[in-house]
């Protein structure tokens, strides 16, 4: 039963820092990008990997619950206890730097059903306005926050594989 908590936690971490990681390794050519290129190729993007964003706080759970499993105060506890400290840094930087950018990308998208209703939850309530703001800040904000996240991811997944391999 470990093993395959194991197995699944490793698994769903390790997606959703390939998802974190494949937007920042695009960041170099994305930057190069005039406004109307930018702005017609990054609706592309929300279809699957608001699919594979599951595997985001998925992870931190399996993550969480593969911490109850550990002996309590042993190296493979510790790092497990670092892999989900890192997998929150993670899910954080979404809600408070990428998450508010998507509504800037999808304000001329009509999304439907539970997708809808993801990309327009902003549980801080913030407002702006898109009309009155620069299309770089908002730009370099989704960009850059994409390479925290992938060093947040790859820190997690690291630390859990290695928390696995003593475990």
């Amino acid at each position: 039963m470990l093993q395959v908590l194991q197995i699944l936690t490793v698994s769903l971490v390790a997606i959703a820092m390939a998802l974190a990681l494949a937007h920042a390794l695009e960041l170099p050519g994305k930057l190069r990008l005039a406004k109307e290129q930018y702005l017609a190729v990054q609706p592309i993007y929300y279809p699957g990997f608001t699919v594979g964003g599951a595997a985001e706080p998925l992870g931190l759970l399996m993550t969480l619950v593969l911490l109850f499993w550990m002996p309590r105060g042993g190296a493979a506890f510790w790092l497990t206890v670092g892999a989900v400290v890192s997998l929150v840094a993670m899910h954080a930087t979404y809600w408070l730097l990428t998450h508010p950018v998507n509504n800037f990308w999808l304000k001329d998208v009509d999304l439907k059903g539970a997708g809808a209703g993801f990309f327009s939850f902003d549980p801080f309530k913030r407002t702006s306005d898109p009309a009155r703001a620069d299309w770089t800040l908002y730009r370099d904000r989704w960009e850059y926050s994409h390479v925290v996240r992938a060093v947040f991811g790859l820190v997690s997944l690291i630390l859990l594989v290695a928390a696995v391999t003593l475990s």
